[in-house]
């Protein structure tokens, strides 16, 4: 007999790994797409609550986030040209709404299971050296540490009905240019960046009853890079 379908709502649904996780889920599970892209604000505690409160599913992947993505025509500062407002902001996104999208999964859902997402510069710092010298925005870096231990701490609290992960991917190809590539490379025992879709086996294990045993804990796919 094969694994019961479930009910999945993807936060996040239409970005680069989003989509993909979406995509795969698709072909075998009922899913539920959430993203500002489609017109759902997850910062408003309120279409948060209402949102959960009338959808009840089985796991909840948070893919979303807000990134440090430069634009084409745009430079990358460093530490010193961060603002306080956008520091504030990516704390804003990637943990307190993050806290809420989860909390108002467990309010409506009597067991499930949660797969949050954080990042490998959650664990370690980003590098200057791959930017030219300039500086990843460093609250980034540290609001997705505080995914892991926001993750840490709803599954001990919501156990053990709710299982909480997380996923700590590396760097994604995503039409970087070679320089970019070749230097990542470098410096990742796998010689490459993660291909797009390289997290959907274990997204879907971590929602599934087959990893019914694991809570609170964080899956590193960074081909080596925090090993080094």
């Amino acid at each position: 007999m094969g694994e019961r379908k479930l009910k999945i709502a993807i936060t996040g649904s239409e970005g680069l790994l989003g989509k993909e996780i979406t995509n795969y889920l698709s072909k075998n599970h009922k899913v539920f797409k959430l993203d500002l892209e489609l017109g759902h604000n997850l910062s408003d505690e309120k279409f948060v609550k209402n949102w959960f409160k009338k959808n009840k599913v089985d796991a909840l992947v948070n893919c979303f986030a807000l990134n440090d993505h430069v634009e084409p025509g745009e430079k990358r500062g460093t530490l010193f040209d961060v603002t306080l407002q956008s520091f504030s902001k990516f704390l804003e996104i990637n943990l307190t709404t993050l806290f809420s999208v989860c909390r108002e999964f467990a309010r409506n859902n009597k067991k499930g299971a949660i797969v949050n997402f954080s990042a490998t510069t959650g664990i370690v710092s980003a590098r200057p050296d791959i930017y030219n010298g300039k500086h990843k925005h460093p609250a980034y870096s540290i609001s997705k540490a505080g995914v892991i231990n926001l993750t840490k701490f709803l599954a001990t609290h919501l156990a053990p009905n709710i299982r909480v992960n997380c996923v700590a991917p590396g760097g994604a190809e995503n039409n970087q240019d070679e320089e970019f590539l070749k230097k990542y490379a470098e410096l990742t025992p796998l010689g490459r960046m993660m291909k797009k879709d390289e997290l959907n086996e274990l997204v879907e294990y971590l929602c599934s009853n087959k990893s019914s045993y694991i809570t609170g804990a964080e899956f590193v796919v960074d081909g080596g890079w925090t090993i080094w």
